[in-house]
């Protein structure tokens, strides 16, 4: 029998009592095999096209910083390495090249656990840091956290293009790829030391630690570091100077991410946590400013240049000069200049009180403009006659009125001191035996002399230089005046200044000390023990410096230079636009600045030179029997022609005992006797410049002296001829 319904439900097949199966399964499984298999290999294709375009995309990935140098500040530094003076970049960037072993260790740890913990691990992308952002994004539905390796955030920086957009992450990740082929980790490091924002135009590490904290990246505290390292991540959200609160709330993340690093400990982050953020902005240093510029335009293809400068010197004294301008007034600017004659280095140059001041035209460099130097020469040529054996320390010579070659210089407080000492001439800077003495040594001499010592004097006419350059009758430098003096302080031997710590070699030059001679030995160091005893200003702390002030006429030029057993120093004080300055001289105005120098140079003096052999300190009171008097052509000139006048009683030169030197001697009674025979009268008999007595037959003269001491003694005849001598009354 047939079961019911048996011909519906069987299509397909019999059975009876077993389940029917359905001609569609097997078709579905193949269709599903099918379409995993393409999925699957559609996949790998995907993946294979993607890694090859990512190869490929490394492969042409332009690298900018090394299709193109990173613009960098020029900087000028000191003589240990401390920025001097730097300047924006052509983009007006402060942007300043930075090592990483010249940044503090601690920030470097900070920045590698906050930023990139895996940095020395990965090739420019961190996996594990993409699939951790990615699972975060999914779970918390928000980007938690980002997955941007230091080398990513260096390759943005350098290309300075947003990566917002997943073509320009792809392209981030390329280069980034391409960073890691061609540079090492430290190249890279180097790379965002060198152009992470910190706000503002301030990139880079060391550019932003001089601006917000106003010292170098070598020693940063935790506070500081942290700060630092917060900073990129939104320079201008988080700048201190506008948005403190920001700052320090970043800051302290980083903080309290260290201590689960385990970079810090917790009571250093706590201590941390208690410091200020920086309120204000500070400026990039600007020490030595016209040094810097100098140096910089004389080496137009250096990023940076290295001075002999001491920065902690110079930073003193620019303290130092602005202090004394603002008391001089608005107008007045004021120079400094320090060196080591031993070596000539350069340590401290002070242009001007501020290169910004506009009044005092701080722009000028003082130390190398033309100006008169005033008496500041004097030692020279004392110095030559020491040499030429013209004068002796202990020599008499005349101050008083007198006329050389046409002309006649007069003292500046229009006093004369009749007979005086060498010594004491020197000392008390005399017009009139300076002149006297030029003459006798002779002016091609002194020119040649100062030249040998690297001087460029310019003078006023194209005649020969006169006797007015005894007084300072033509342009010198501040820079020239401190060369020559260091050649006194190196016992006569030129000293060649130098501020650069690696010049160029030039052609003819030595590296520190020529081989010229300004003065022979004895003679430099009869120049510095005489100088040594000028009493220094009021105040002044002044054993164990030898120094010479001057003026310039009208007041123009107030001058100050001296050394001790070290240094050199020279100071100018007036106005750039040579405007006369009443009331300033060099020992009122620019000596006081001088030995203030002194102090902040070196709290102690260096011993100055023992005397050289055949030389003794007690020579002053004594001068040898040929040099009693100096030669000077006023001792010459006046002897009588043939017929003239001529003084045999008593001899030039004579010692005459009148008991003036007794204690109680009175000179009341006292008389020299001098007389003269020849020439035609009537005579004039002058004593000491003074006229004493005149007659047609008066070929004698008795006369009081006024004391002991040198009196001179000139008669003149009716033709004008004359004769002197010069007699030591006692």
């Amino acid at each position: 029998m047939t079961r019911s319904g048996a011909s519906g439900g069987a299509t397909g097949g019999t059975g009876g009592d077993l389940p029917a199966r359905s001609p569609n399964g097997p078709v579905r499984r193949r269709r599903a095999l099918r379409l995993a298999t393409f999925v699957l290999g559609g996949g790998l294709l995907a993946a294979g096209v993607a890694a090859g375009a990512l190869a490929y995309a490394v492969h042409v990935a332009e690298v900018p910083g090394s299709v193109r140098p990173v613009a960098v500040s020029r900087s000028v530094l000191d003589r240990e390495g401390v920025l001097l003076r730097a300047f924006q970049t052509p983009d007006d960037r402060w942007r300043l090249p930075l090592e990483p072993d010249e940044v503090d260790p601690l920030f470097l740890r900070m920045l590698l656990a906050y930023e990139d913990r895996r940095f020395e691990e990965h090739a420019g992308v961190d996996p594990r840091a993409l699939i951790r952002a990615a699972g975060q994004a999914v779970w918390q539905g928000r980007i938690v956290s980002g997955a941007s390796t230091l080398t990513m955030q260096t390759a943005r920086l350098l290309a300075e293009t947003p990566t917002r957009s997943l073509i320009a992450k792809w392209r981030q990740v390329a280069s980034a790829l391409a960073l890691e082929r061609r540079f090492s980790k430290h190249e890279i490091l180097t790379l965002y030391l060198l152009r992470a924002p910190y706000g503002g135009n301030i990139e880079g590490l060391r550019a932003a630690s001089l601006t917000w904290f106003g010292k170098e990246p070598k020693r940063l505290t935790p506070a500081e570091s942290a700060l630092l390292v917060a900073l990129p991540q939104a320079p201008e959200a988080r700048r201190p100077d506008r948005h403190p609160k920001a700052a320090r709330q970043a800051r302290d993340r980083v903080l309290e991410a260290m201590v689960s690093a385990g970079v810090l400990a917790p009571d250093e982050a706590a201590a941390a946590r208690r410091d200020p953020v920086p309120r204000q902005r500070r400026a990039v240093p600007m020490l030595a400013a016209h040094s810097a510029r100098d140096a910089l335009v004389a080496a137009p293809g250096a990023e940076t240049v290295r001075l002999t400068i001491d920065s902690r010197v110079q930073a003193r004294l620019e303290a130092l000069a602005e202090e004394r301008a603002r008391r001089l007034g608005g107008k007045v600017s004021l120079a400094i200049l320090v060196a080591d004659h031993g070596s000539g280095e350069v340590l401290a140059r002070v242009g001007s009180p501020g290169l910004l001041s506009e009044a005092r035209l701080g722009h000028v460099d003082m130390t190398r403009a033309l100006r008169s130097p005033g008496s500041t020469l004097k030692p020279l040529i004392y110095g030559l006659a020491f040499e030429e054996g013209i004068a002796h320390p202990g020599s008499l010579i005349e101050d008083r009125p007198t006329l050389l070659a046409g002309y006649s210089p007069t003292n500046f407080d229009r006093a004369f001191q009749g007979t005086v000492r060498v010594r004491e001439a020197l000392q008390a800077s005399l017009n009139v035996p300076a002149v006297k003495l030029l003459d006798a040594v002779g002016v091609s001499r002194f020119v040649q002399r100062l030249a040998a010592s690297g001087a460029h004097p310019q003078y006023s006419t194209r005649e020969a230089p006169g006797l007015a350059v005894a007084l300072g009758g033509f342009g010198m430098t501040l820079e020239d005046l401190v060369a020559l003096y260091a050649g006194f302080a190196r016992g006569g031997k030129a000293v060649v200044l130098r501020e650069r710590s690696d010049p160029p070699p030039a052609v003819g030059e030595a590296r520190a000390t020529g081989s010229g001679r300004i003065l022979a030995p004895a003679a430099a160091w009869y120049v510095g023990d005489i100088l040594s005893e000028v009493p220094p200003p009021d105040a002044a702390r002044g054993e164990g410096v030898a120094y010479k002030t001057g003026t310039s006429y009208g007041y123009r030029d107030a001058w100050a230079v001296g050394y001790d057993g070290r240094h050199v120093i020279g100071v100018w004080v007036g106005r750039a636009d040579g405007t006369p300055v009443p009331g300033i001289t060099g020992f009122r105005t620019a000596a006081p600045v001088l030995f203030e120098a002194f102090q902040r140079v070196a709290p102690a003096r260096t011993r100055l030179p023992a005397p050289p052999p055949g030389v003794q300190a007690e020579t002053s009171e004594h001068a040898p029997g040929a040099l009693r008097y100096a030669r000077t052509s006023d001792r010459r000139a006046l002897l009588s022609e043939e017929n003239g006048p001529d003084i045999f009683y008593p001899p030039d030169g004579a010692v005459v005992d009148l008991g003036l030197s007794e204690p109680d001697a009175t000179g009341g009674e006292a008389v020299l006797v001098v007389k003269a025979r020849r020439g035609r009268g009537p005579f004039t008999w002058m004593a000491n410049g003074v006229p004493v007595a005149r007659g047609p037959f008066a070929t004698s003269l008795t006369f009081r002296p006024d004391g002991p001491g040198a009196s001179t003694i000139t008669v003149i005849d009716a033709d004008g001829h004359a004769d002197q001598v010069v007699v030591d009354i006692r």
